[in-house]
């Protein structure tokens, strides 16, 4: 039903995919979308693009979300479009990539711990299999870039809170900003990969201390990295 999108943009494609289909009839008011997974699938791209795409759907008013229950297509003249939190944001993006940094030091280091004591096999499996994509993919910005999202996703999964994984969701542009700045600096990507594995063996072993400590250094490293990838 989908095309297989590639641009650093791939949640926009997505969205377009979706709305086309609408107009055309395809997918009409209370059809159900593919779960999250599937759609990723089906478009070739990560869970974090999909889950964007279904975020800017739903600003749009095209889609609604009910938890436990699945995404639906919804009538469109129901729901006004509603300001996104990176919108806002951007509109100074050196104050921007600051702020984000700001609420990423407070939230992140938490939300490790959190996952250190409550992730489950499929949480874990998940940070390997995002770990081991970047591994390979040192050279390519936007398979890197998804795959950074995708395990700081599975992170926030892992966590079991639902608010949060909110907050992170409501994030999520600004954050592939972030990296993608992050990710022409000399080193960053491989300055990434070591505080992720160094994250990703906290988790494994139950540490919730070390996990937290290691997610600081993390956040230190992006504030560094961001700050050269400005310039300053």
């Amino acid at each position: 039903m989908y095309k297989v999108v590639r641009s650093s943009r791939l949640y926009e494609q997505i969205v377009q995919q979706v709305e086309e289909s609408i107009q055309k009839g395809a997918l009409k008011t209370g059809d159900k979308l593919p779960p999250e997974r599937e759609l990723a699938q089906q478009f070739g791209v990560s869970r974090t693009a999909v889950r964007e795409a279904v975020k800017a759907l739903r600003e749009k008013g095209f889609v609604e979300a009910y938890p436990g229950r699945g995404t639906f297509i919804m009538e469109t003249s129901a729901h006004p479009i509603r300001l996104s939190l990176d919108r806002m944001v951007k509109a100074g993006q050196a104050e921007g990539s600051r702020y984000l940094t700001e609420v990423r030091e407070m939230m992140e280091p938490e939300i490790a711990a959190l996952a250190a004591e409550r992730a489950e096999a499929e949480d874990l499996a998940a940070m390997h299999e995002s770990f081991e994509v970047m591994e390979r993919a040192k050279r390519d910005p936007d398979a890197f870039i998804e795959a950074d999202l995708d395990f700081h996703l599975a992170l926030a999964e892992a966590a079991a809170n639902p608010i949060i994984l909110s907050l992170i969701d409501s994030i999520v542009g600004l954050l592939r900003e972030q990296r993608m700045g992050i990710f022409q600096v000399e080193g960053g990507p491989e300055r990434g990969q070591y505080h992720h594995k160094k994250i990703l063996d906290a988790v494994e072993h139950r540490d919730a201390a070390g996990a937290r400590e290691a997610m600081k250094a993390h956040m230190r490293q992006v504030r560094e990295d961001s700050r050269k990838a400005r310039g300053g």
